[in-house]
C-alpha cells in the first residue's frame, strides 16, 4: 500500500469514528482529522507528480533515417 492509499484509509477511518461518535466536541476532532489525513494524502500525490521527470518524446527510428542515408 502507497503511502497515499494509506493515508487516504486513516481519513475514512476518522470519518466513520466522527459518524458515530455523539459528542459534537468528538466528532468535530474527528472531522478534523480526516480532513487533515486527506491534506496529507494530496501532498504526498503532488509531491510525487513533482519528482517523477518529464516524459521524453523520442522520434521513432524511421523518422531518422533520412539522416543516416545522407550522410
Amino acid at each position: 500500500m502507497n503511502p497515499s492509499e494509506e493515508f487516504l484509509r486513516h481519513a475514512a477511518d476518522c470519518q466513520r469514528m466522527a459518524k458515530f461518535t455523539r459528542d459534537p466536541a468528538s466528532k468535530a476532532t474527528w472531522n478534523r482529522m480526516a480532513e487533515r489525513w486527506l491534506h496529507c494524502a494530496q501532498v504526498f500525490d503532488r509531491q510525487l507528480a513533482a519528482a517523477r521527470p518529464a516524459p521524453r518524446h523520442r522520434k521513432r527510428a524511421a523518422e531518422f533515417q533520412h539522416y543516416r542515408q545522407a550522410g
